[in-house]
C-alpha cells in the first residue's frame, strides 16, 4: 500500500495529517495489518490533553491489544465515532475512514520532525528484515 506523502509518520506506526493547527491521527496500514482484525478500540473524549510520546488509547485485535502513541502534542477535538461500532474501519481504511481522533496542535512544527512517507516506508522495510532474519 502506498502511504499518503502528505501524513507524518512515527516508529510506533501512528500517522498525522496536520493542517494548520488542525490534525488527524491514525495507524497506518502497517500497523492494521501485524494487528490482525481489530474488535475494539479505546480512545479519549472530546477534550482530552495528548503528549507527543505518550499513549492516548488502544486498538484491540484478536492477536492483541496495542497501546496507540501521540504523535503530536494537542488537544482531541473529536474521536471517530463510527469506530465504536465498526472498528474493523481501521483495517478496511486504516489511512482514511479508520482515523482515530482529530486534535488541535499546541505546536504546529512539532510535527515536522516525524518521518515522511519515504522514510516511514524505509523504516518498515527495515523492520521485516530484522523480523525475517
Amino acid at each position: 500500500m502506498a502511504y499518503p506523502t502528505n501524513y507524518r509518520y512515527t516508529k510506533e506506526h501512528e500517522w498525522i495529517d496536520a493542517q494548520g493547527t488542525s490534525a488527524t491521527i491514525g495507524i497506518t496500514d502497517y500497523a492494521q495489518s501485524e494487528l490482525g482484525d481489530v474488535v475494539f478500540v479505546e480512545m479519549p473524549a472530546a477534550g482530552t490533553q495528548l503528549t507527543a510520546g505518550k499513549t492516548f488509547g488502544t486498538v484491540e485485535s484478536v492477536k492483541a491489544v496495542s497501546e496507540i502513541y501521540s504523535p503530536a502534542t494537542g488537544k482531541v477535538t473529536e474521536a471517530n465515532p463510527a469506530l465504536q461500532a465498526k472498528p474493523e474501519t481501521i483495517n478496511e481504511d486504516p489511512h482514511g475512514a479508520g482515523w482515530l481522533v482529530k486534535i488541535t496542535l499546541a505546536n504546529p512544527g512539532e510535527v515536522s520532525g516525524l518521518m515522511d512517507a519515504a522514510a516511514y516506508e524505509a523504516y518498515i522495510e527495515e523492520k521485516k528484515k530484522e523480523a525475517s532474519a
